[in-house]
């Protein structure tokens, strides 16, 4: 078995991370893609809509898909979780002959910042999401995805755009963003 990682906040999810996942399919040979939203982001100090919402935002986009899996792990975790801890579990729970592990463009800067960086590349194969802005001279080191829609997560918490958000969930996002307008 041949398996895809792709972790992140997804706070919220929106048309790049759908893009992202169905690049992977179409351009990785793997039997499965799991998509794990992290508790917390080691990296932040809090997060905009609760780890279980976005979840379940997650298991309605991708939801017709039968090679995506939504993965609670780093939720259940109720904790920032590392990237490295989440790899030993999928590739103990699945016995993979290879893992890629998916990251956008954005985090190669930083990835000497991440944690046991080392052993974490001597279980996976990289694999970047390219984006616009973001292209360095690291970049030509992995495999790319190439998605290039140019939104981020903290640019759509500051202002949605339903633009950027997939049509299984935009009435969720709607309902969502009315009721934290009603509860500030």
């Amino acid at each position: 078995m041949q398996l895809a990682v792709f972790g992140g906040s997804f706070d919220p999810v929106h048309i790049a991370h759908e893009a992202i996942v169905n690049e992977a399919i179409k351009e990785l040979d793997i039997d499965k893609l799991v998509v794990v939203p992290t508790y917390l982001n080691p990296f932040k100090n809090s997060f905009h809509l609760e780890p279980i919402v976005r979840k379940e935002l997650l298991e309605k986009v991708f939801y017709n898909n039968h090679k995506v899996y939504i993965s609670d792990y780093e939720i259940k975790q109720n904790r920032a979780v590392y990237s490295i801890e989440t790899i030993k579990y999928l590739k103990n729970l699945y016995k993979p002959s290879k893992i890629y592990l998916i990251i956008g463009a954005d985090n190669i800067k930083d990835l000497n910042k991440w944690n046991s960086i080392e052993e974490l590349k001597s279980l996976v194969n990289f694999v970047v999401a390219s984006r616009d802005g973001f292209i360095n001279n690291d970049f030509i080191k992995f495999k790319n995805l190439k998605v290039d829609i140019n939104i981020s997560s903290t640019i759509l918490r500051d202002k949605i755009d339903l633009n950027f958000i997939p049509i299984q969930i935009k009435e969720d996002i709607i309902c969502l963003q009315r009721n934290k307008k009603v509860n500030s």
